[in-house]
């Protein structure tokens, strides 16, 4: 018997599921483990005040030695945005198309990483070893060029992760899917497929990318002044279509922003984007053209294109800011969780002056592949075990649906959770273990140290602010020196609570006074008591319950 058939292979998610982005899985084969993507995700609504999230690891950091390498689809923030951290914690090669590679170098030298990584370039042609394992890959279309899908080959069948994927008959690059190959894996046999879930509620294909370049320049045609296009910065084959517009049209086109010029610069160096050389210019030199000449790329920091288009239309922009009659091209669609943010940015665009097209034209399409699409890559790839992965719960449930009306038993389909292990032992399918999982929150400089109890405290200061007590004590007298001062924030307007603050102080004071009669003094008994005593009494009197912080100072 193959060795292989007797060793346990293990399909583990640690992103991406029940979620948007952050997607990470892992693939553990015998004692090897191998990881696909390690991607970011832009912070829910409740995370208040972090810039993005990424996967916990604490599985791999545990079992580092057995960590083989890093294998990633396409160059998306979703994908690839959380690979610093990973190659903080794990000495491992992170294998990658070129234009993936190149721009994970560009994130890497953001953390001083470019240096110590190990990049190991792939096509889709390659084939690795680990081992008695072996890995392949195939090209398919999606919304940034060199995306591949991987396949792991074991005795057991191929384990097939397909990335983010559409079907695209007249893609904008060159690149097209590798059906027959996709076609013969499935020939061969294919164990498990992890497949792309984004898009599994919408019937019917994703729309072409070539629709989309001719309604931009149509746009650009119709604008009598400026037009500002908003796109995701890694969506590559929008930002060749903007550019090719805006030629087509005689417009200069300005590039808003660092993040967005990286990786149009990066693009163009490494001939994905085609340009001429006299098309752009400087945001200095626009006073220069009539409005009527020109066209202006922007996205937001982190590559999402609202943050940006927020900050023009209250004209606090250090660069730019809308004026009336500028046409705002928003060619991409509100992340899920973001909508309200979304339409509040439409609507503060509207009152700028500026005509916003978005929606109403085909000026985006989708880079995941709809319902039809979804059950093509079923079929070629006819999976024994299907996980349905890259998508919110629903989205998974859908695609189950979809597996079972192409003939996959619904026993053989598995919806799994973040840490879920699915488990092919020799004779059976285990599931129901678990490895830690969860997110790991970044604000700032700082990665990790922003927990669930810091989140916590940050809703309850949004909700009902703070109330701070200070008190000065003498000890050996058992006497208030000063105080108590009550300091409020996000609580109360103080000038017109006065009384209410007052009555605070009073029941701070004898609860002090109280606790200095006792013989033992002890600082957080006194702290407590405050706390209580006050919460007590402002809910009665205002029904909210804000963060009370007693200080108490020793002389």
């Amino acid at each position: 018997m193959n060795q292989l058939q007797t060793e346990n292979i293990k399909l583990i998610a640690l992103g991406g599921v029940g979620e948007i982005g952050k997607n990470m899985f892992v693939v553990e084969i015998g004692a090897d483990i191998f990881v696909m993507d390690a991607g970011l995700m832009h912070p829910e609504g409740e995370m208040l005040g972090i810039d993005v999230v990424i996967p916990d690891i604490s599985y791999l950091v545990e079992n580092r030695s057995r960590v083989k390498a890093v294998f990633l689809t396409h160059g998306h923030d979703e994908n690839i945005g959380g690979i610093f951290y990973v190659l903080q914690k794990l000495s491992i090669p992170v294998y990658g198309t070129k234009l993936t590679l190149a721009l994970v170098s560009e994130k890497l030298k953001e953390y001083g990483l470019k240096q110590s990584a190990d990049l190991r370039r792939i096509t889709a042609d390659s084939v690795i070893k680990f081992g008695k394992v072996k890995i392949s890959f195939f090209g398919t279309n999606h919304s940034i060029p060199d995306s591949v899908g991987v396949c792991f080959h074991t005795a057991a069948g191929a384990i097939v992760h397909t990335g983010d994927f559409k079907f695209d008959q007249t893609p904008v690059g060159s690149q097209t899917a590798e059906i027959v190959k996709m076609a013969n894996i499935g020939k061969d046999g294919v164990l498990c497929l992890l497949s792309d879930s984004t898009n599994a509620e919408k019937p019917g294909y994703s729309g072409s990318e070539a629709v989309v370049g001719e309604e931009i320049s149509k746009v650009m045609y119709m604008a009598e002044e400026r037009v500002i296009v908003a796109v995701f910065s890694s969506n590559l084959y929008r930002i060749q279509q903007v550019l090719n517009a805006a030629y087509e049209n005689g417009r200069k086109l300005v590039i808003a922003g660092k993040n967005m010029m990286n990786i149009v610069q990066t693009a163009i160096r490494l001939g994905y984007i085609t340009a001429e050389d006299d098309l752009f210019i400087t945001m200095n030199e626009m006073e220069k053209y009539p409005k009527n000449k020109l066209a202006i790329l922007t996205t937001g920091s982190h590559g999402e294109p609202l943050a940006a288009l927020t900050r023009m239309a209250k004209h606090s922009h250090k660069q730019l800011n809308i004026v009336e009659g500028d046409t705002v091209l928003i060619s991409a669609t509100p992340i899920p969780g973001h909508e309200l943010a979304f339409s509040k940015t439409v609507d503060l665009l509207y009152r700028a002056g500026a005509n916003v097209v978005f929606g109403q034209k085909q000026i985006h399409v989708s880079g995941h592949g709809h319902q039809e699409e979804l059950k093509l890559m079923l079929n070629l790839m006819k999976p024994k075990f299907f996980i349905p992965v890259n998508g919110e719960f629903k989205m998974q449930k859908a695609h189950e649906k979809l597996a079972v009306s192409v003939g996959i038993k619904k026993e053989n389909i598995f919806l799994i959770e973040k840490g879920d292990v699915v488990e092919f032992l020799e004779e059976e399918v285990r599931t129901g273990s678990k490895v830690p999982s969860g997110n790991v929150l970044i604000d700032g400089l700082g990665i990790g140290d922003v927990g669930n109890i810091v989140l916590r405290d940050r809703r309850l200061l949004s909700q009902d602010g703070i109330l701070i007590v200070v008190v000065t004590l003498d000890k050996s007298k058992k006497m208030i020196v000063a105080g108590p001062e009550i300091l409020s924030r996000g609580f109360v307007y103080v000038r017109e609570s006065e009384e209410l603050l007052d009555k605070a102080t009073g029941i701070v004071s004898e609860i002090v006074e109280k606790c200095m009669k006792e013989y033992n003094i002890e600082w957080s008994s006194i702290k407590l008591s405050i706390r209580e005593a006050l919460n007590q009494y402002l809910y009665e009197k205002t029904k909210r319950r804000p963060m009370i912080l007693p200080i108490i100072m020793e002389v």
